[in-house]
């Protein structure tokens, strides 16, 4: 029956190819499943680095999931139900950077966590990645670079040469100035319905500006500058009625303590 829907999907797909973003949401979010789990052979492959296992950093963890389920069950997202949600902390104190790839496959650096001051930084900025994910913007950044019928071929199993290769691709994406603005707003939105203020993004992103921008990731320094996405933040803030969140100062201090 799997196989019957994604045939028919690909039918769909190349009879409607002239327009690659509407197309997305005629793609089964089975697909995007399945697109995190060839990304998660690559991390198990420790292509990014160490991931620090869960038994031996459950102070960590638990600190992590909190934040995280607190955005999943922020009531807005979408495909809250539909991905197999998983957040992984990888050893890397140079990396300062999160990224949350299709199906919900969350990675978080320790360098970031260790760079930013306060829990609703991070929130924001989780929220931000978690927003990817749930617009599905990889996966549509994957239509575009493979095209609409070897993408589907990967996943019926139809092109085995397509799959080898197809997490390693999954990890280098990148996304557009559009794409990085809607995630940005809408981690205002998800964090809003939460205790975390929800300007936690635009923190981020001023901690950027205060350091000069160095050693800022890709998904900064190839979009218009920091102070753009914070006056955008903030606006976006102020017309959901600008109510003032916590930023946990102390227990976020807690979780970077328990880091290795």
């Amino acid at each position: 029956m799997k196989q019957l829907l994604h045939a028919f999907t690909l039918f769909f797909l190349l009879f409607f190819s002239s327009c690659t973003e509407s197309l997305v949401s005629f793609v089964p979010v089975s697909v995007d499943n399945f697109l995190g789990e060839q990304v998660q052979v690559q991390l198990d492959n420790g292509s990014m680095g160490k991931i620090l296992a869960k038994e031996d950093y459950p102070e960590a963890y638990a600190h992590l999931d909190r934040i995280t389920q607190t955005i999943l069950n922020s009531g807005k997202i979408t495909h809250k139900d539909d991905f197999n949600w998983q957040v992984q902390l990888v050893e890397d104190d140079s990396m300062l950077n999160a990224f949350c790839l299709p199906g919900g496959k969350i990675v978080v650096f320790t360098g970031i966590v260790k760079y930013l001051d306060s829990e609703d930084a991070l929130a924001g900025v989780l929220a931000h990645e978690i927003a990817h994910a749930d617009l599905r913007h990889g996966t549509g950044q994957m239509l575009k670079s493979m095209g609409i019928s070897l993408l589907l071929k990967a996943v019926l199993g139809i092109d085995n040469s397509s799959l080898v290769n197809l997490g390693i691709e999954l990890l280098g994406l990148t996304f557009s100035r559009a794409d990085e603005t809607q995630a940005d707003l809408n981690s205002v939105r998800y964090l809003y319905e939460t205790e975390y203020d929800a300007r936690g993004a635009a923190r981020f992103f001023e901690k950027i500006n205060e350091k000069g921008g160095q050693g800022v990731p890709e998904f900064v320094s190839t979009h218009p500058n920091p102070d753009k996405r914070v006056e955008k933040i903030e606006e976006e803030w102020k017309n959901l009625g600008g109510k003032k969140g916590q930023a946990f100062e102390k227990r976020y201090k807690e979780f970077k303590s328990s880091l290795p």
